[in-house]
């Protein structure tokens, strides 16, 4: 750790301020999401982790999708961003919105900043039209904290109500043996292989008002989706 913190800062550092930059010129953000993938694959090369993926066939390049995946490592984002080819955005507290130059180079990019407990509907239809027409798409980690066993947890409504709402297709992704490469509430990695399973995405139509059951069984199917692989591993058996 002596060498690796002081290498993940350096890069950390000069990308950040290169994504910061660009976004004052490229409103898409589409050069800062390049800096993400760069910063990530320098993370997955620098600690020796290498990533497989599966299904990206099952995807249109360049459409509007709602990824979500399951929650097991702070290495979950650097294997999807770096795996997952589509121009990514997330979620964030509008609280970050506040933040001198990351506020604004969040807004500038495309993520969507949003208060969770008074969430501006309107705002959110227009943050789905700008996703689909500048070909951005959204991942969102709906279980909320990540699993110690690998065992799934239940997944929060709020982040699929958002796509319900705006009537994204999700894709569920199964990630699977991150747990293995960070441990939570460890600063230690270890070299290993991820594998990122992109599973057939979910078409849904765009609700103003979708009911909280609407919500749960929807959020509930998707979990099922990605349950098999995530807990397969977690059972020390063979990937289905």
């Amino acid at each position: 750790m002596f060498w690796l913190i002081p290498t993940i800062a350096v890069y950390t550092i000069v990308l950040g301020i290169a994504s910061i930059t660009s976004s004052f010129f490229d409103r898409r953000g589409y050069f800062a999401h390049g800096c993400a993938r760069a910063w990530s694959w320098l993370i997955l090369a620098t600690t020796g982790v290498e990533v497989t993926v599966h299904g990206l066939e099952r995807l249109v390049q360049g459409k509007t999708y709602v990824f979500v995946a399951n929650h097991q490592s702070f290495y979950d984002i650097p294997c999807l961003f770096w795996s997952i080819p589509f121009q990514l955005r997330i979620i964030a507290k509008e609280s970050l919105g506040r933040f001198p130059m990351i506020g604004p180079h969040l807004k500038r990019t495309g993520h969507m900043l949003v208060d969770r407990k008074h969430p501006d509907r309107s705002g959110i239809f227009g943050w789905a039209s700008r996703l689909t027409a500048n070909g951005l798409s959204l991942i969102i980690f709906p279980e909320g904290t990540r699993s110690r066993d690998g065992f799934l947890g239940k997944f929060k409504g709020g982040s699929i109500m958002l796509a319900m709402q705006a009537g994204l297709p999700l894709v569920p992704i199964s990630v699977v043996g991150s747990r293995h490469v960070m441990n939570k509430g460890e600063l230690t990695t270890k070299p290993g292989r991820v594998t990122v399973i992109v599973h057939p995405p979910i078409e849904i139509p765009a609700s103003a008002e979708p009911s909280v059951s609407d919500v749960r069984k929807l959020a509930d199917r998707v979990r099922d989706v990605i349950r098999p692989a995530v807990e397969a591993e977690a059972k020390g058996e063979v990937l289905p």
